[in-house]
């Protein structure tokens, strides 16, 4: 695998990331970066949450910037506001050496007033939900007339949540490269790619048999459902002060197990997307300060969290899609350290976990 340097990213950046950590490349910025630094061209990369996509985008998109232009450049949609926030967040840290380069995040639950003021401001990279790019460009304090690159990342999620028209009319607003990430290739983006993309521009598909971290030890309790708290009651006296994340199904399934851990008097906040936008941001503020030592939460309510040294992830019940396993277990072993994914598995979830070591390439040990 070459390193950053030998794929042609400047010294500066390096320097970031290394700070942050990332020395060596993934699979999918190995193959990425070569095919967009410094070229003119739409993109299509297929590869799960938790391969790397925000780097192998984002370093060839922030090269391509002009500091000395203060005018928007590029846009990254994101289907949720944890994700634009995340990904804004990661593109800043890279510059921490560069020349400077102005970025901002707009998503809906915020301010849109604030948000019209600081983009009056020189912005020269804009991360955002499609919605709310949207009701920024009506009220014409967004131009996308000057952008060279749009970036769709998770474009399947984007649809799922219903933000297909806004898309389209950003992909037409925006005349310049569009670079589209998608986990899945359903029908609906098929269409997109067919509408928007050059015929002969570059696709990438990234084998699904190293989307997993290999730091991640994954382990199955074979329980009945009635058993399944006292099991995890046990798992969690045995990690001591560490901090992780119980996912289930859903929004009732979070309220209900939050209840139930509560006499245990194991500190925990729950997630779940029927929450206010002001109750979201104080309890993902309270976990990633440690206040809180468990998060308890859906699929969807957990796109873009990013907190350091989770130590666990427990699995209250299995995910549909191999993609969200990918995702969910992707939440601990970072940085190089290693971390554990937890299965509470009924007699029903044999096949399901044969499939998931079998798809992904991933080997589950049973544990008392």
């Amino acid at each position: 695998m070459k390193t950053f340097k030998e794929l042609g990213i400047a010294e500066d950046f390096i320097q970031g990331l290394e700070e942050l950590g990332i020395k060596k490349p993934t699979e999918i910025q190995a193959k990425t970066i070569p095919m967009l630094l410094g070229k003119s061209t739409d993109f299509i990369g297929q590869a799960q949450t938790g391969t790397g996509k925000t780097a192998a985008f984002g370093l060839p998109l922030l090269a391509a910037i002009d500091p000395k232009q203060p005018d928007i450049q590029a846009v990254v949609l994101a289907p949720t506001r944890e994700l634009a926030k995340q990904v804004q967040k990661q593109l800043f840290r890279y510059t921490k050496y560069t020349a400077r380069m102005f970025s901002y995040v707009v998503c809906g639950g915020d301010k849109i007033d604030v948000q019209i003021e600081a983009l009056k401001r020189p912005t020269q990279v804009l991360v955002a939900t499609p919605g709310r790019l949207m009701d920024l460009v009506r009220r014409k304090a967004v131009d996308l007339s000057g952008v060279k690159t749009l970036v769709l990342d998770e474009a399947d999620e984007m649809l799922k949540l219903g933000f297909r028209e806004d898309i389209d009319s950003i992909m037409k607003l925006a005349k310049g490269h569009i670079w589209l990430f998608s986990a899945t290739m359903p029908t609906g983006i098929k269409k997109m790619i067919h509408k928007h993309l050059a015929a002969d521009c570059p696709f990438l598909k990234i084998d699904k048999q190293n989307v997993v971290n290999p730091n991640i030890r994954h382990h199955f309790v074979r329980c009945t459902e009635g058993e399944k708290l006292q099991h995890i009651v046990e798992f969690l006296k045995e990690r001591g002060e560490q901090q992780g994340i119980i996912f289930c199904r859903t929004r009732q399934d979070t309220i209900d197990f939050g209840e139930a851990l509560k006499p245990f008097g194991f500190s925990n906040v729950v997630l779940h997307g029927d929450l206010m936008q002001s109750e979201r941001d104080k309890y993902m503020r309270m976990f990633k300060k440690g206040r809180v030592r468990i998060l308890i939460t859906t699929d969807v309510s957990a796109r873009g969290i990013d907190v350091d040294d989770l130590s666990f992830v427990i699995h209250h019940q299995l995910p549909e899609k191999n993609e969200y396993y990918t995702h969910r277990s992707g939440r601990t072993g970072r940085a190089g350290k290693s971390g554990i994914s937890l299965v509470l598995a009924t007699r029903h979830d044999d096949k399901r976990i044969e499939k998931l070591e079998k798809d992904l390439k991933i080997q589950f040990r049973e544990i008392a």
